[in-house]
């Protein structure tokens, strides 16, 4: 993983076989789980933002385009440029000075990002000690129900295990697990409209509509959050033994494809449930008590659990390349540690989690920081994919007509992302102060 993807445009034309690769179901689910994070949580809330199902729905169909466009344009530039990281292809094909912003965005973004999912994850061990100690204040609780506590055993006891594996490949069996559970809380969603949560009051809902032309673009934040798998795509395409381009874009529509299902339908369901009352969390809309909101919340934050590793394992890598050549330029070549074996990337692990894991226990609400997360994110999903497709098909033989095309579709992608991140970061700064 941490190595060169063999051959350049070959990749693109070709597959490559590989007898240890990830199988294309494997790739599936991997993409499908690092896009299935925490945004699951905000989708009726941005709905509501958006005023309305359907001005939300139309935002997320037209991100859908630019979505799959994005993983498949970062197959083929990992084809082009040979290298298997994001921030590799970035530097090879746009330049050194873009490869190293492209690395602290890409360091920034997936520290925000752990950061969110261990926030959720506490904030479900805490409803679920609540219900498992009913009616006892908080100063009389026992000190093991105490956040600090628990979230710390889990992250020692079960994160930092699962992030430890050198390859991302093995992330497909748990990616499974946390598929699934995503889909049982969008099912819990749809069932509790038709039946009612209990201690909800019916009531005739007055139709939204969007207050302002900028409330529709204040869903964008949302989206990003919630689909950015684009991180993992240079990793998971370089991990799988079908490496032809034609067969990653069949991967990517299939993945975004079934993500988009689950977060519809969560975004359409919770908002209707509730309307104008429904909160930055939609599981912190129901009541505390309902047994099957708390399984919903106990396999939600397995999901959670398991997409952790892969932001991790990406994280971790550009940690890596800087540790590989901050050695190289200090002592030369032949005292370099590899930085991919088992002590360096045990030390770098555990770094990670501890930091993370620090910053979450004490960062007050989630929602304060998802629309900066999503700002950056449009980066990784517009901007740097845009700038890829410009600056590969420079050098490729293709026809003037299709390459003018392919450029203005990157310029294009350029500018939203920009634009994206301007709004959305103003929005939450403002939004803070």
């Amino acid at each position: 993983m941490e190595g060169q993807a063999p051959g350049n445009r070959e990749l693109s034309e070709k597959p490559v076989t590989a007898s240890s690769g990830l199988s294309s179901l494997g790739a599936v689910f991997i993409l499908l789980k690092s896009a299935l994070g925490a945004g699951l949580l905000n989708f009726p809330w941005a709905f509501l933002k958006a005023g309305g199902v359907l001005p939300a729905f139309l935002v997320e169909l037209v991100s859908l385009v630019f979505l799959i466009s994005g993983l498949v344009i970062l197959g083929y530039a990992a084809s082009v440029s040979g290298q298997a990281t994001y921030q590799g292809v970035v530097g090879g094909l746009c330049g050194p000075a873009m490869g190293k912003l492209c690395e602290a965005c890409f360091i920034v973004n997936l520290l925000m990002i752990s950061v969110a999912f261990l926030r959720v994850i506490g904030d479900q061990l805490e409803k679920l000690c609540d219900f498992l100690l009913p009616g006892a204040p908080p100063a009389l609780q026992p000190w093991y129900t105490d956040q600090r506590f628990t979230l710390t055993l889990l992250s020692v006891l079960v994160i930092l295990p699962l992030s430890s594996p050198r390859e991302i490949g093995v992330q497909k069996y748990t990616s499974i697990l946390g598929t699934l559970a995503a889909c049982y809380l969008a099912l819990v969603i749809m069932v509790q409209y038709y039946l009612g949560p209990p201690g909800l009051v019916r009531e005739t809902r007055p139709a939204l509509s969007p207050s302002s032309w900028t409330s529709v673009f204040s869903v964008f934040p949302t989206i990003c959050f919630g689909f950015q798998c684009h991180e993992a795509a240079v990793s998971i395409y370089c991990s799988m033994r079908n490496r032809s381009l034609s067969h990653w874009a069949l991967v990517s529509v299939l993945s975004l494809l079934a993500c988009c299902l689950v977060y519809s339908l969560t975004g359409v369901y919770g908002f209707l449930t509730f309307g104008t009352e429904v909160s930055a969390d939609i599981l912190m809309s129901y009541p505390g008590n309902d047994g099957v909101i708390i399984i919903a919340r106990v396999l939600f934050a397995v999901s959670i659990v398991t997409v952790y590793p892969i932001a991790l394992f990406l994280g971790r890598s550009v940690m890596q390349d800087f540790w590989r050549r901050s050695c190289c330029q200090a002592c030369g070549p032949r005292a370099l540690a590899d930085p991919s074996g088992l002590a360096v990337r045990m030390l770098l692990t555990a770094l990670w989690v501890t930091v993370t894991l620090a910053t979450a226990l004490f960062l007050p609400d989630l929602s304060q920081i998802i629309g900066i997360i999503g700002g950056i994110s449009s980066f990784f999903i517009f901007t740097f994919p845009g700038l890829c497709l410009v600056c590969a098909i420079s050098t490729e033989p293709i026809g003037p007509r299709v390459k003018c095309c392919l450029e203005v579709w990157g310029v294009l992608s350029v500018l939203i992302g920009t634009f994206i991140f301007g709004q959305s970061t103003v929005a939450a700064v403002l939004e803070l102060l």
